[in-house]
């Protein structure tokens, strides 16, 4: 069994994952110097399909852990 939340990267450090669970999680994607948000409820194929991806870190995704993660999301609060 798969413990939440986890945490994935895109392969080029634009985008960081916290799945939060299977259709569940929040992306922050970092455009130019800007920080983007967006909080995802997978309810189509190909969104579930995503998360799956993100779990098994099928190309391009990478782990990542909290501290990363943290430190994007920190950045949104300010």
């Amino acid at each position: 069994m798969i413990e939440f939340p986890q945490y994935r990267k895109l392969t080029n450090n634009r985008s960081y994952y916290r799945i939060e669970d299977e259709t569940h999680f929040m992306e922050i994607q970092l455009i130019g110097a800007r920080l983007i948000s967006f909080n995802i409820h997978a309810s189509q194929y190909p969104e579930i399909i995503k998360i799956k991806d993100m779990l098994t870190c099928q190309e391009p995704y990478l782990m990542s852990d909290s501290f990363e993660f943290d430190h994007y999301s920190d950045k949104l609060n300010m």
